[in-house]
């Protein structure tokens, strides 16, 4: 069987399909240095915290951000995690921080100087220029996102005294932990207020 040439009328180019870029959860985009007017966005960062920032790691999970947390994990299994799932990684173990991987950029990694969680707060929001509005959107225990859930559906799983002074509820999908913006949320924004 031969092929032939078809002829066509005009020429024949490439098509590209116009379509917008939607991110994948766990794609970090990163603004290029080709072009002064680019739109693209960074991404929110996500974290990884070593052993020895565990609170830092709930206060991030508190404010909306990912924030993954192992309390026993080799410190090569932690990099790799931090790799696979571009996470940052946040440690107080200047050792870790020497690893090549950390110190060619591979992984991005910030080594927490400050032992209060106030401090440690500080710290990241500076060196990543982090913003607070997503707060009370992640389970503090787990790090799953928060579903909202009508008081309805929660009324026999929260105190009597919430029930009468809270409408607004959220659920963790995984451990079922049930959240409402109570005087725990306004001690947090009382130290937020400092950062």
């Amino acid at each position: 069987m031969a092929v032939g040439r078809i002829p066509s009328p005009r020429p024949v180019r490439p098509r590209v399909a116009i379509a917008g870029f939607a991110p994948q959860p766990g794609h970090q985009v990163v603004e290029s240095g080709h072009r002064d007017d680019s739109k693209i966005a960074l991404l929110k960062p996500r974290f990884l915290a070593d052993c020895n920032v565990g609170r830092l790691a709930r206060w991030l999970r508190a404010l909306g951000y990912d924030a993954s947390y192992h309390p026993r994990i080799g410190d090569a299994e932690l990099v790799r995690e931090a790799a696979a799932e571009s996470r940052v990684l946040l440690t107080r173990d200047r050792d870790l921080t020497k690893r090549r991987v950390i110190q060619t950029g591979v992984v991005r990694a910030i080594l927490i100087r400050d032992d209060e969680v106030t401090a440690q707060l500080r710290q990241v929001f500076a060196e990543l220029g982090l913003e607070l509005k997503e707060a009370l959107t992640r389970c503090i225990e787990c790090n799953s996102e928060l579903q909202s859930r009508v008081p309805a559906t929660v009324a026999e799983r929260v105190p009597p005294y919430v029930r009468r002074t809270q409408s607004r509820y959220s659920e963790c999908p995984d451990c079922g932990r049930i959240y409402w913006a109570g005087t725990h949320w306004q001690r947090m924004r009382e130290v937020l207020a400092g950062l």
